[in-house]
């Protein structure tokens, strides 16, 4: 782990980037030190290889489920990067430039997992619980851009008709449990799921920016708007208005349909 390559090949595999030539132009890293770190890192388990030629000999460089156990380690250091290096080193929930450049530079890729019939509408918030479930730690009020999110939800859930004719569903996703998501849209009376990304999965796929707060990883505000095929048509970030955010959603998608 301690290769200076290590990272970077873990981030962009993760990212989608599993060929070799292309890691090579990504990284542009030799095709030398590439081809060693990549079979020590099969060596060891982190990654296996594909084929998806045999005339000539080709592979695809996927994660294992070890190398996936690498992913929260990529936020942690990608979120101290982002608040200590490229940042003044205060919390928030609202973003940088780097991590803005970096999020609408997600336009045009796809999504792993969200193939679907129609367009989607992937909000990612920070965190929102059920009355009663003592869920937000203390000082969460005190963090720019961490509060808003039941308001943002609800408005998703009255608006949720308009997407609907606009052939689009709406999804949430946080890193909080899935019970305490279920319990949340339970009392919300969501009329769409909520989606847990506990393990930080997407989050370290797509490089999303975190913020970390009582040990625990969350998402900044953002919102995706992904095709039918799961290619990311629109990105919203960094969001200061979560309820007027869901309007503006919405004249994206007119607009993004129509085209």
């Amino acid at each position: 782990m301690g290769d200076w390559w290590t990272f970077l090949i873990v981030r962009d595999i993760a990212g989608g980037t599993t060929r070799f030539d292309a890691l090579t132009r990504a990284l542009g890293v030799s095709r030398r030190a590439l081809t060693e770190r990549l079979g020590t890192l099969v060596e060891h388990g982190v990654l296996e290889r594909r084929p998806y030629s045999q005339h000539p000999p080709r592979h695809d460089y996927v994660l294992t489920a070890k190398g996936e156990g690498l992913l929260p380690v990529l936020v942690a250091l990608q979120d101290w990067g982002s608040r200590h290096v490229m940042g003044d080193g205060s919390l928030d929930a609202i973003g940088t430039e780097a991590e803005a450049r970096r999020v609408h530079a997600l336009e045009g890729r796809t999504v792993p997992g969200m193939t679907n019939q129609d367009w989607t509408v992937l909000y990612c918030f920070p965190g929102a619980f059920a009355p009663g479930a003592g869920g937000y730690p203390e000082g969460w009020g005190d963090i720019p851009g961490a509060t808003g999110c039941t308001l943002e939800s609800l408005t998703y859930a009255q608006r949720e008709p308009a997407f609907r004719a606009l052939g689009a569903r709406v999804r949430g996703v946080s890193t909080q449990r899935p019970d305490q998501l279920r319990a949340f849209a339970e009392h919300a009376r969501l009329p769409f799921p909520l989606l847990s990304d506990q393990d930080t999965r997407l989050a370290g796929t797509l490089r999303l920016p975190t913020f970390r707060v009582a040990g625990t990883d969350r998402f900044k505000r953002l919102t995706l708007l992904l095709d039918p095929g799961g290619v990311v048509r629109a990105v919203q970030f960094p969001i200061t208005d979560p309820a007027g955010s869901v309007d503006a959603m919405l004249d994206l998608l007119r607009n993004s349909a129509a085209r």
